[in-house]
């Protein structure tokens, strides 16, 4: 039997990734620091997936167990020598913090097994498995590095699955959306022959996580961040609501151009793919909250994020993009208690000029056009 690790034994790790590479005759090694859910794997070796969708359709995914990297790093680097695929959705500021154990794997890998082998990244950025190339490289013994150029592939990928908030009895039972998205960039891989059913190889991968980001990332936290400016609480309350639609499709008409602009997408498929969007957010079954589709706002309000990225792009081509700024005027005003970025971002706007903070936040230079309109959009979303 083929056989992946997979670090991240959370909801998309299970519910997404997991269940793909189950689909495809593999048995799973996850990895992770939650020794509830390792435990758990180590004991029953199976769990079972819903479907968030009519019928609540049940997948069971076996020939599952677990490692705890905390506590037992060398059975780790064990399962990297002899497996055929590693694959992460750990979330994007963990993947440094794996780092050096994939290093340590993958050396001692190279020493006696030279099959070709790819590591996924499957996380919600652009770049994922770069990043994490270069995390790697950095705990690299100088001579190993021409190996793993050699034979390790990091072919960056694109994913998207919407995994509803959830609290379980049962540690490893996870609901998911019915719809789920995988891509992969085909020309870094270096394991070409093993392709995934289910699984989309694009020779170019921007277009696709370009696509994804300003789609489904803008598009979600434009629902929450409309939606918390209104006074809802849940994603399926807020899009209930004409106004929040309206903005949302408002959005998605300021990416789509650009989109159409950029790449050999047609207006067609890009005006069924954001209704496709739109419909999911709308999707009964699945309850998520605001306050987590709007945590991390510095994040989301980078340079190259959901927002400030197509604001500029819009911006350089004389597109409008009016909705992205009110959108971004509101997210300066989402103030979680519970999340430690939406507080950091509330005493920076009580301590520091407005201007100062747009600036530090989204990395435009002070000079820029931009700026003036998101201070606009902040007085204009305080109304």
């Amino acid at each position: 039997m083929m056989r992946a690790v997979h670090f991240g034994a959370g909801n998309i790790g299970r519910g997404f990734i997991g269940e793909t590479l189950a689909q495809n005759g593999y048995g799973i090694d996850f990895v992770d620091v939650n020794a509830t859910i390792i435990d758990a794997l180590n004991a029953r070796g199976e769990y079972d997936i819903q479907l968030a969708a009519p019928g609540q359709a049940k997948i069971h995914v076996s020939n599952v167990d677990g490692i705890n990297n905390a506590k037992d790093p060398a059975k780790v680097i064990a399962a990297i020598k002899t497996t055929n695929l590693i694959t992460t959705a750990i979330g994007p500021k963990i993947l440094d913090l794996i780092a050096p154990l994939i290093a340590q794997g993958l050396t001692a890998r190279v020493q006696e097994n030279k099959t070709p082998l790819d590591v996924i990244a499957c996380e919600n950025m652009i770049g994922g498995s770069e990043h994490l190339k270069a995390e790697v490289y950095k705990h690299l013994a100088d001579d190993v590095k021409p190996v793993i150029d050699e034979y390790i592939g990091f072919p960056n990928a694109a994913v998207d699955r919407i995994v509803p908030i959830q609290h379980n009895e049962d540690p490893l039972f996870v609901s998911v959306e019915d719809f789920k998205e995988w891509v992969i960039d085909a020309s870094q891989m270096k394991s070409a022959a093993k392709h995934l059913k289910g699984v989309h190889y694009a020779p170019d991968l921007e277009p696709y996580i370009e696509r994804k980001l300003f789609s489904v990332n803008t598009g979600h936290a434009t629902v929450a961040y409309t939606g918390k400016s209104l006074g809802y609480e849940t994603i399926g309350d807020a899009i209930k609501d004409e106004t929040v639609v309206k903005q949302v499709t408002r959005v998605l008409a300021e990416t789509r151009s650009l989109l159409l602009a950029k790449w050999d997408f047609t207006a067609s498929e890009l005006e069924a793919y954001h209704k496709q969007v739109i419909n999911r957010f709308k999707n009964p079954y699945i309850s998520d909250d605001i306050a987590r589709v709007g945590r991390t706002p510095i994040r989301k309000l980078g340079y190259n994020e959901r927002f400030i990225r197509p604001i500029r792009e819009l911006q350089a081509r004389g597109l409008d993009n009016s909705a992205l700024l009110e959108t971004v005027g509101r997210i300066y005003h989402f103030n979680e208690p519970a999340d430690a970025e939406s507080q950091k971002l509330q005493a920076m706007l009580k301590s520091e000029p407005l201007t100062d903070v747009i600036i530090a936040t989204t990395g435009l230079k002070a000079d820029s056009d931009l700026v003036t309109k998101i201070v606009k959009s902040y007085h204009d979303a305080a109304k």
